[in-house]
């Protein structure tokens, strides 16, 4: 159980949290020895609250007395990186219980819930430099130790390297390769290193650095590389408050082959990575480089677009290209596409990184929440990527036929597609999508046709999301008596009698439920994501020690029902499933309405 660690905050596998100490440590954090010297670099820069209880090679541990000051790293025996299993277990000591903030040494092929706050894996120093190895042992460590512990990797960090730590899931670290890296004479930085006999200038405004360069030596040079690792954790913690560690270490990590190798890595282990990705946030992605095509967010929403949407137009599709805009019905481009359709196609916006965008869909993250580069080239793996969720959505929507209003280089993935499915589709841009003559082929290919009306438009939007967010067929598990109140993009979705079930919450994209509509949810066929609580009647916020159990599908972002003896609410979660069931400290869910039961 853990008693004095919490997570506020979750960006990934990141997180913001809190040693919770008589002085709390906001995590990540840079950690040292409460007994460090004052004279240490560190000193002054990294939290004193760790306290060693020793080794016991000699005879069997006693438990230390420890106290709520500091974190206390439970009595351990270290063993280098890659000593066999059987002789670490051999020569492990018991861990004792403790009832003061506590850590455990493990490995990752020993790691286990041992009831401590915190967890050290041994031989890190060991897979530093090592993509596939550092990338396995934290993904096993972070799997079998508790949700709600801190995860410390000692001897590892750098400047360069701490956001990529972070990302992958580490809360502590401390500043012992910076201060070795500084007695060496090598001056760090978040992007790269430099001998001191090299410098002719010092590149840094820290307080190791206001003195004339021929007067700053090595052991100047160790306090400044704390300074630049103190820092790089501070603009790490800000990244994870805002939401946007990846796009700050999609660019940073390029500085070292071995970083940008574990983030890619990390995109592999979906299972992982995705379980403790939000599904949704107001933060922008930032699509810079080819790799943000692996990002959970953009693989989930093109696994959701092709797996769960549902196409209930009976009209032709039109392929449009994407707006720097977003919304893109927002852009003056796609006003003046809808001016050519008229409602007598269904639009789909083809873009790179996020896929395509079904007009239903535009405003659901991460669709309206993405900034891309714009060359007017596509590079191969967009090319493919984009081709490829084209072909499989096409494969399971129907359309009568398909007309792709797009410029010259978005032919080659309409090309392909056509290819691969033995189809042919209609090609109506002369020069530019929005030349008089490309908006007149437009209009000219859709003239005569069949006009959908505005309560078919909001109706298949609310079933549409309804698809998307819980699941193929729940647009008509949950809508079939549906009728549509409000105006785009605040659609409120009611029943046959005028009660309302849910509205379409603007930031998002996504639906939230009244109490009736969490009920027909319930009783539906559609699939449910339940949090079992205890006995009591939650407002505001509901605990992780409150939870019984939860379905092992909930995702941070989720739509959420909450079922005990005393009541019946609804409302959003703040933790994944399985960290709901298996945490004891934590907002797990934000309650919106409330029943009591009888």
């Amino acid at each position: 159980m853990t008693d004095h660690f919490e997570v506020h905050e979750r960006d990934g596998a990141a997180r913001l949290a809190e040693v919770r100490l008589d002085s709390p440590v906001t995590t990540p954090a840079l950690v040292t020895d409460a007994d460090r010297d004052d004279d240490a670099p560190e000193a002054g820069v990294a939290a004193p609250v760790l306290a060693d209880a020793g080794t016991g090679w000699a005879t069997e541990p006693d438990a230390p007395a420890g106290d709520d000051s500091r974190l206390t790293v439970l009595p351990a025996r270290g063993f280098p990186s890659g000593t066999p299993d059987e002789v670490e277990e051999a020569f492990a000591p018991e861990v004792p219980e403790a009832d003061y903030p506590s850590a455990a040494v493990i490995s990752a092929d020993t790691a286990t819930d041992l009831g401590t706050d915190a967890y050290v894996l041994s031989g890190a120093p060991g897979i530093a430099g090592h993509a596939a190895k550092f990338v396995d042992s934290i993904v096993r460590v972070r799997e079998a130790i508790p949700y709600d512990a801190a995860l410390y990797l000692p001897g590892v960090a750098t400047p360069a390297n701490v956001a990529t730590l972070v990302y992958a899931g580490v809360d502590l670290v401390d500043a012992d390769r910076a201060v070795v890296r500084g007695t060496q004479g090598r001056y760090l930085t978040v992007d790269d290193h430099q001998f001191l006999e090299d410098l002719d200038e010092l590149p840094c405004a820290c307080p190791a650095c206001q003195q004339p360069r021929e007067e700053f030596d090595r052991t100047d040079c160790a306090r400044h590389n704390v300074n630049a690792l103190s820092t790089a954790l501070a603009t790490v913690r800000r990244r994870i408050r805002d939401g946007r560690l990846r796009d700050y270490v999609e660019g940073q990590a390029r500085h070292e082959q071995w970083l940008t190798a574990v983030f890619r890595r990390l995109d592999q282990q979906y299972g992982y990575v995705e379980e403790r990705t939000p599904i949704l946030r107001q933060a922008e992605i930032t699509a810079a480089t080819e790799d943000t095509i692996r990002r959970v967010e953009i693989q989930r929403f093109a696994e959701r677009v092709t797996s769960r949407y549902r196409n209930r137009f009976d009209n032709p599709l039109v392929l449009v290209p994407c707006s720097a805009r977003k919304p893109y019905s927002d852009s003056q481009s796609h006003k003046q596409y809808h001016d050519a359709v008229q409602w007598r196609a269904h639009k789909v916006s083809m873009t790179s990184p996020i896929g395509v965008v079904p007009q239903e869909l535009e405003l659901t993250y991460p669709a309206q929440h993405y900034d891309s580069v714009v060359t007017g080239r596509w590079s191969e793996n967009e090319i493919e990527f984009v081709a490829n969720v084209l072909e499989r959505y096409l494969e399971n929507t129907d359309y009568p036929r398909v007309i792709a209003h797009v410029p010259e280089d978005y032919r080659p993935i309409c090309e392909r597609v056509e290819q691969s499915l033995g189809t042919e589709f209609t090609y109506t841009v002369e020069d530019h999508p929005t030349t008089t003559d490309s908006l007149g082929n437009l209009a000219s290919e859709l003239s005569g046709g069949p006009k959908y009306g505005k309560r078919e438009r909001q109706h298949n939007t609310i079933r549409a999301i309804a698809d998307y967010q819980f699941g193929a067929g729940a647009g008509d598990e949950l809508f079939d008596d549906l009728t549509v109140r409000g105006s785009h993009p605040g659609l409120q979705a009611h029943d046959g009698d005028g009660e309302q079930l849910a509205v379409v919450v603007r930031p998002y994209g996504t639906l939230a439920f009244t109490l009736a509509g969490a009920r027909h949810w319930v009783d539906s066929d559609a699939p449910t994501k339940r949090v079992e609580i205890d006995d009591f009647v939650p407002h505001g916020s509901v605990l992780a020690p409150g939870i019984v159990d939860a379905d092992d599908d909930i995702r941070v972002g989720d739509e959420v029902v909450f079922e005990g003896p005393s009541a019946f609410a609804v409302g959003r979660a703040e933790m994944s499933g399985p960290e709901m069931a298996r945490s004891t400290r934590g907002i797990a869910a934000q309650v919106r309405h409330v029943d009591e039961v009888d």
